[in-house]
């Protein structure tokens, strides 16, 4: 792929065989929890609204914002590798996985939108989103574009985002420190500032994968000397004597290990649904150890972990990065699978059904961009009216 994942750097830390921690939901009781209630809205209140929830435990996925096309952008990136055109019988597509609505640019309105209607609709509060700061080389600008682009989205639809820094882009720089200040001043002048944004507390919450290249507290401190409002710090687990970090946040593992949570501030639970990628397939080395998807049965633990360990915030690795096959968004292959489930977990009141319908609402979309009905469609979805969606869009789908 064009821009280097700055993720191989590490993965085969992070998969050190790890504590096995046997798993299970978070204990039982004799009384059943109580149905999730719904706002009752109406035409006159067609603002965006959240579905109530019993699991009180925040789960964020996390997001790749990298993907172009030729419709977007003139070339590919991220769906083959180094750039090439995929091949008419997608034989060069670089995943194991692919998206029901196809290959598809991470700038496309309509996907975004479809994406963030998903996971309201699945209870995901929101995307801690992969971030790769200014510099003007590489495809690191038209990220920052994407990421914007999501942004935006995510405003619309009143979900939640956080940044996850790669701090690996400060590689072969000579002044590591500027660069970072000025990546950081830029996050509080477009991003910290959104009521989108999460904070912790009144501070705004900032991940780093890594830190990597700035690895002194002084380095971070240094970079957040540009800021209003410090930020909630939150590395990589197992990286935060690299930082003055306020906590970590756990990445892809079999075997999740919360032993040492209750010793930050801020501890980010984690759970996969799978690893199989295709760096080797490809030629970009051997690629990392595979972990079976197990029917769901993996995520399932994973998920099982996370609630017994009675944190607050759980990041999904990943959303869609489909290079290391960790997606859990709706693909050929698997469906509505992983949303389904987190559908449970999170205790909403929707099912596949509501999924399927915000499927439909994109593929009108796509087929009909100027008609009205597809927006008040929109707006009807995003103020969980879904019903009176699917009348608009069972009259488009007859056209």
């Amino acid at each position: 792929m064009q821009a280097i994942d700055m993720k191989k750097l590490i993965l085969n830390v992070l998969f050190l065989t790890a504590s096995c921690l046997c798993a299970a939901c978070g204990g039982s009781s004799d009384t059943p929890e109580p149905a999730p209630v719904d706002p009752t809205p109406t035409d006159e209140n067609l603002d965006p609204q959240q579905p109530a929830k019993t699991n009180a435990m925040k789960v964020y996925v996390h997001y790749m914002p990298w993907f172009v096309s030729p419709q977007s952008s003139g070339v590919w990136n991220h769906w083959t590798m180094s750039g090439n055109p995929l091949a008419v019988d997608q034989s060069n597509f670089a995943s194991h996985y692919h998206p029901l609505t196809g290959a598809y640019a991470s700038n496309d309105e309509a996907i975004l939108d479809y994406q963030c209607l998903l996971m309201k609709y699945a209870g995901i509060e929101g995307v801690m989103v992969d971030w790769y700061g200014t510099q003007q080389k590489n495809d690191y600008p038209q990220n920052e574009t994407n990421t914007r682009a999501l942004l935006k989205a995510v405003e619309k639809a009143q979900l939640k985002m956080a940044i996850v820094y790669e701090d690996a882009t400060l590689d072969g720089l000579s002044d590591k420190q500027g660069q970072a200040r000025s990546d950081m001043r830029h996050l509080q002048s477009y991003y910290f500032k959104s009521d989108s944004y999460t904070k912790v507390g009144d501070k705004p919450l900032l991940m780093c994968f890594g830190p990597q290249q700035l690895t002194t507290a002084a380095g971070w401190d240094y970079a957040f000397g540009a800021l209003n409002t410090k930020p909630q710090f939150v590395v990589l687990n197992g990286f935060s004597s690299r930082a003055n970090a306020q906590g970590e946040f756990l990445w892809v593992n079999p075997n999740p290990d919360y032993s040492k949570a209750n010793t930050f501030d801020t501890y980010i639970a984690g759970a996969m649904p799978g690893f199989w990628d295709v760096y080797k397939q490809f030629g970009q080395g051997n690629g990392y150890t595979t972990y079976d998807r197990e029917d769901g049965a993996l995520f399932q633990r994973q998920l099982n972990a996370a609630k017994a360990s009675g944190l607050d915030l759980l990041q999904i690795s990943t959303w869609n990065d489909y290079g290391e096959g960790t997606i859990v968004e709706p693909t050929k292959e698997f469906g509505y699978q992983y949303l389904k489930m987190l559908q449970q977990f999170c205790g909403v009141s929707y099912a596949q059904s509501h999924l399927e319908l915000v499927y439909r609402w994109y593929v009108q979309r796509v087929a009909h961009p100027k008609d009205q009905r597809v927006s008040r469609a929109y707006t009807y979805l995003n103020a969980l009216q879904p019903l009176k969606a699917e009348v608009l869009i069972e009259e488009l789908e007859k056209i």
